[in-house]
């Protein structure tokens, strides 16, 4: 059963929404307070009037301002009331319209290919490997937080199905066979496979030389009684065995053994074959699909993708040891390449450009439905209390201007009444 990710939102702790609520609070029960001491002493001074018309208008503009910061986020008073609890009510329809936005201002060829024009993706690399200077730092520490935040936050499940099946993908489409077969080619045109053949002969001399009982026993089941009871069977085990290492020990020795010649003329066919045969290419292309289906298979390209991540997550939180060493003196002098070598700059930059136009035509539609169906899957009571811890401090500020414009304008409006 998968997991609801956590929001992206985060906050050092919910203790400022908390007071900022204190504070709104107590000032419209403060207010509330002095309308009642106000109203009850206005008899006795006409400037009272004034601060019970402020108190009074500090307490609807309160109030009003209190619901309104209310029905966002819940049901005021817990009374189903209409237009109330917007949030909540509008979650999925709020995944749906941000990923719409991603589509249509981030996510359309043309609008990338527009927008990629006018960044220097190499340029910027190149200063940003080059140059590591404390403003540089602490902006690649902030990227670097931003992307494990956002490594964290998107389904695990969904972002690594989307990963795994794209590799799955590719894999299935590519034909293997011709390249296995090329590659057989160039390797034995270099004398690249004699160390494959010493090292197979190696490999049957030590198999031989440790399964030595087993061929005895081999030979003493299916020899007579006549030669077992005269001991020729040991003999001709002894003869075979020794037959089968002296032939081993003259192809390791001789090049140009029979035996040794065979295996690698089977080689060559089997390069020919691997490119040019039909037959072979589809047999070579079913064991991939099937070591593809094999659950083994699944589950190492599934610690493969935990790994990656995990390591991804590492180098994120923890930029500084990243780069740090020879990879980092590394990264530092293709930054000062990527600065001095204009070609090089231009050729990346088309590259950016192309690779991103690409992906987002490609994979746009992915991307959508990964963010619209990942919030659909937020729990809404988490989605509402961490939105609301997010906003909350400048959603009480509200309420407090509320409270005291309110009480202003109450105030003004009974000076007119009174001058008039």
């Amino acid at each position: 059963m998968s997991r609801a990710p956590a929001l992206i939102v985060r906050t050092p702790n919910g203790r400022g929404p908390r007071r900022m609520r204190i504070v709104a609070t107590g000032l419209l029960v403060l207010m509330a307070a002095v309308f009642l001491a106000a109203r009850h002493l206005e008899a006795m001074h006409p400037a009272w009037g004034f601060v019970r018309a402020f108190a009074e208008a500090a307490m609807v503009g309160g109030l009003a301002d209190w619901f309104a910061v209310t029905a966002l986020f819940r049901h005021p008073l817990g009374l189903p009331i209409p237009h109330t609890a917007i949030i909540p009510r509008n979650k999925d329809r709020i995944g749906d319209t941000l990923a719409a936005f991603l589509k249509d201002n981030f996510l359309i060829p043309r609008v990338v290919a527009r927008r990629m024009r006018q960044v220097d993706v190499a340029g910027a690399a190149g200063r940003f490997l080059a140059s590591p200077n404390e403003a540089e730092g602490r902006t690649r520490e902030t990227a670097s937080r931003l992307v494990a935040d956002v490594m964290e936050a998107l389904d695990p499940e969904r972002l690594g199905g989307m990963v795994k099946g794209l590799i799955d993908t590719r894999l299935r489409n590519a034909d293997l066979a011709p390249i296995l077969g090329q590659a057989l080619q160039a390797a034995i045109a270099k004398d690249r496979h004699l160390p494959l053949i010493d090292g197979m002969i190696r490999w049957a001399g030590k198999t031989l030389e440790g399964n030595e009982h087993l061929i005895r026993q081999m030979v003493h089941e299916r020899a007579g009684s006549i030669m077992r009871w005269t001991g020729l069977d040991e003999t001709l085990a002894d003869k075979i065995l020794d037959g089968l290492l002296r032939l081993l020990d003259d192809m390791s020795v001789d090049a140009g053994h029979p035996v040794r010649m065979k295996a690698e003329d089977a080689l060559a066919r089997l390069a020919e074959d691997l490119q040019f045969d039909a037959v072979m290419q589809r047999r070579v292309a079913e064991w991939r699909d099937e070591v593809l289906d094999n659950e083994a298979m699944r589950r190492w390209l599934d610690g493969l993708w935990e790994q990656g991540r995990a390591a991804l997550l590492r180098a994120a939180r923890d930029p500084r040891s990243a780069i740090g060493g020879k990879f980092g003196e590394t990264l530092r002098q293709l930054g000062e390449t990527l600065q001095n070598d204009a070609r090089l700059r231009t050729t990346i930059n088309r590259f950016a450009r192309r690779a991103a136009v690409g992906f987002s035509a490609r994979y746009g539609e992915s991307i959508v439905k990964l963010v619209s169906e990942t919030v659909r899957g937020w729990d809404t009571r988490t989605i509402t209390s961490r939105l609301e811890d997010a906003v909350g401090r400048d959603l009480q500020y509200i309420r407090v201007n509320g409270t005291i414009v309110g009480g202003l304008v109450g105030l003004t409006i009974h000076a007119v009444e009174v001058w008039l």
